[in-house]
């Protein structure tokens, strides 16, 4: 009998920012954009909507001086490659080959069961069906925020007292615009060796970022807030 299990990241909505200050998760988002009827979704162009960054597998860089805690998210290596992301023909001098960056939302595991095979003859075994739904917030606008530069540090980074060490989130604030959402899929056929089927989806919200919170993990207040023509800012 096949079944669901969902295994949420740090960004989940209870366990990240607590259930009364974070932005709605970005499974929740993308879902509800599925779901509307006909041409309706791209009536959704131009909406206003806050994704929280998954920090869970690190991206946060912290440095602790005296009472001051610099922060540090690097954007450098974070080239969306999705077909629709690539301009071969770009001159690498004043443009990047992929026009759309990423920052990471959520990632969702799904179980969806087992059935017998077998792969290797006169062995069967029990496959599993493991899929995972990794969210992305996609946008082309983040030299809105700082100038084009080859630095491996660029990025948003935040001046904060020293005591939020360790709790200290990240937020986007972004407009939704055309395709609205996407998604690709890749595949992974289970083996005798590695007996799980694996589906992964990627599935993009695409959007206009309007701005960049560091916030408070504890409490949810925004610690400081980041607009473009900026790369940082500071909290007393």
């Amino acid at each position: 009998m096949f079944f669901l299990r969902y295994l949420f990241t740090a960004t989940a909505v209870a366990a990240f920012f607590g259930a009364a200050h974070a932005a709605d998760t970005a499974e929740r988002q993308y879902v509800r954009l599925v779901e509307l009827p006909g041409d309706s979704l791209h009536g959704k162009v131009g909406q206003s909507f806050a994704v929280d960054v998954d920090l869970s597998g690190g991206g946060l860089d912290e440095q602790t001086s005296g009472e001051q805690l610099n922060v540090l998210y690097r954007m450098a290596f974070n080239q969306l490659a999705e077909g629709w992301s690539w301009r071969p023909l770009a001159d690498p001098a004043v443009e990047d080959y992929y026009r759309f960056k990423f920052l990471p939302l959520q990632s969702v595991a799904v179980e969806r069961g087992e059935y017998e095979h077998e792969d290797k003859i006169g062995t069967p075994q029990h496959m599993k069906v493991n899929w995972r739904y990794d969210y992305f917030l996609a946008f082309e606008n983040l030299y809105d925020f700082y100038a084009r530069t080859a630095d491996d540090d660029a990025g948003f980074s935040a001046s904060l007292p020293s005591a939020l060490a360790g709790h200290v989130g990240l937020r986007a604030i972004a407009r939704l615009v055309e395709p609205v959402i996407s998604e690709s899929t890749t595949y992974w056929k289970a083996t005798h060796g590695r007996p799980v089927d694996f589906t992964l989806k990627k599935r993009y919200l695409v959007g206009h970022l309007d701005e960049i919170d560091f916030v408070d993990t504890t409490s949810g207040k925004v610690l400081c807030r980041i607009l473009p023509g900026r790369s940082s800012c500071s909290a007393p």
